[in-house]
């Protein structure tokens, strides 16, 4: 696709553009339990939009410029402190992500660190193996080691004792999460306040998905392990505002004890002869927007309508745990502490049961196996699958039985043939010819995505991350043509 050479009607544009989604998966209707969250309030989309609108121009390079922006910010932070249990001396950024927010924590710890220790070396974390993704992403970026340590098999919470042995004299931070995503499980946040403060570490509290539903479902009885700056030793934390706060994408905030740890996070440069660059996150041009959405959905819903909303959530899931396990063949994987559920098969290949439910209309998450935690189905839990809890559950029971009379899945047969596999030392034409054998060769993926997913699972981690890398370089490549375009 090229430039049109002239210019097109501002209606035939859109139209193209509505075309594209038209393969899109719902984000609508309950029937999409992932990547989106839903409070089945149609007001929601159209102020967001306005508010986002609004301020779709103005640049948050420069808050001197349009101090509007750093009012919004400042409000959005005020806002965060007061939930996270904060005084006056927190701070925060608004950030586009959750793992945005995540990297500019572990660059503030690694910084801070490093002016403490000039002769440090190389800097690790430690967090439970469960900590999110985006840990590894930013210790890759930032040139961290990471030291995952395994969890409770049963549970999936951090093992707090198991993380104190593997502090070294490089351990710069601590991590917990509170919920962990694959599980719905809180780390024990105080006893890792207490390693951090007995070590005189930076502890860092994941709350990107559950920072600010807890508050809530703890106000509305369910028991919720003390995660924010009220625990002592809680250095950031990170907390999305386009989850449970239902903001649109993308909206997250890094929040710090106070201005001093806060203080490595900011980069500013005067080393060249434009103008004097300061940036509180990662990103320098931005655009209003975003926070002008969040800024106003907030203001909308107030806290009132958050806490009906998370009580709707919270029904939701326990209608969806209670029921899960009643049927044959199915379990829950720890006890969730938030409305993030994986429900585990023992003896029935769960990706087929995911495309049973796809036929029926439902958007499932599919997760590996990783260490204790078997090959599950995730299902993010909102406000608005309270509608259809009961028809999920029945459909599910259904796809269940359907899935079992195909039989066990032969995991250990898969295993088998790949076994002797170094990742490492894969060449480019291994990786297509294991692309193609996975189904992930080609335009498109398949139908039926069981034996992708089968294979996937009994990869090793790093087999994984070879083929998926490679999958996507070969996904993100120049359209043959776009829909109405010229040649």
């Amino acid at each position: 696709m090229k430039i049109p050479p002239h210019g097109r009607a501002m209606e035939t544009v859109l139209a193209d553009l509505a075309a594209m989604g038209q393969d899109d998966l719902a984000v609508k209707g309950g029937a999409l339990w992932a990547y989106v969250y839903d409070a089945g309030r149609p007001d929601l989309d159209e102020l967001a939009r306005r508010a986002h609108a609004m301020y779709l121009t103005p640049n948050g390079l420069d808050p001197t410029a349009f101090p509007s922006l750093l009012r919004l910010e400042t409000d959005l932070a005020a806002m965060a402190a007061a939930h996270l249990g904060g005084d006056e001396r927190v701070v925060g950024n608004f950030t586009s992500g959750g793992t945005e927010s995540i990297i500019l924590a572990v660059k503030a710890a690694r910084d801070r660190a490093m002016a403490r220790n000039p002769a440090l070396g190389r800097p690790e974390m430690v967090l439970p193996a469960t900590a999110h993704a985006a840990f590894f992403k930013a210790a890759h970026y930032l040139g961290l080691r990471v030291v995952s340590v395994p969890v409770d098999e049963l549970s999936f919470k951090a093992d707090v004792a198991a993380m104190a042995r593997a502090i070294t004299p490089a351990t710069i931070m601590l991590v917990g999460s509170a919920v962990s995503y694959a599980h719905g499980v809180c780390d024990p946040i105080p006893e890792l306040g207490q390693l951090a403060l007995e070590r005189d570490l930076w502890l860092h509290v994941d709350g990107c998905i559950g920072g600010f539903l807890l508050p809530y479902f703890r106000r509305l009885g369910q028991e919720a392990t003390p995660f924010d700056f009220s625990v002592p030793g809680v250095s950031s934390i990170s907390m999305d505002w386009h989850k449970y706060a239902y903001c649109p994408k993308g909206a997250s905030i890094i929040c710090y004890k106070n201005k001093d740890l806060r203080r490595h996070q900011i980069f500013a440069c005067a080393q060249w002869p434009g103008y004097a660059v300061v940036n509180n996150a990662v990103q320098s041009s931005k655009s209003g927007g975003p926070m002008a959405a969040a800024w106003a959905v907030l203001n909308h819903i107030g806290d009132d309508g958050y806490l009906a909303l998370a009580d709707q959530t919270l029904r939701a899931t326990r209608r969806i745990i209670e029921g899960a396990r009643a049927i044959d063949g199915l379990e829950i994987l720890g006890r969730p502490e938030l409305c993030l559920v994986a429900i585990a098969a023992p003896r029935i290949d769960v990706f087929e049961i995911i495309d049973e439910m796809k036929t029926r209309g439902w958007s499932l998450q599919p997760q590996f196996r990783f260490a204790s935690s078997p090959e599950n189905i995730h299902l993010s839990v909102s406000a608005a699958s309270l509608a259809r809890v009961d028809e999920l559950l029945a459909d599910l029971a259904d796809c269940a039985r359907l899935a079992a009379e195909k039989g066990p899945p032969d995991w250990p047969a898969l295993a088998r043939g790949l076994a002797g596999l170094d990742a490492a030392s894969l060449r480019p034409q291994d990786v297509a010819a294991m692309l193609s054998a996975a189904g992930l060769g080609g335009a498109g993926l398949p139908r039926r995505m069981a034996g992708v997913n089968g294979l996937l699972n009994v990869m090793t981690p790093a087999l994984r991350e070879v083929l998926l890398r490679e999958y996507f370089n070969e996904l993100f490549v120049q359209p043959p043509q776009s829909p109405g375009a010229p040649s």
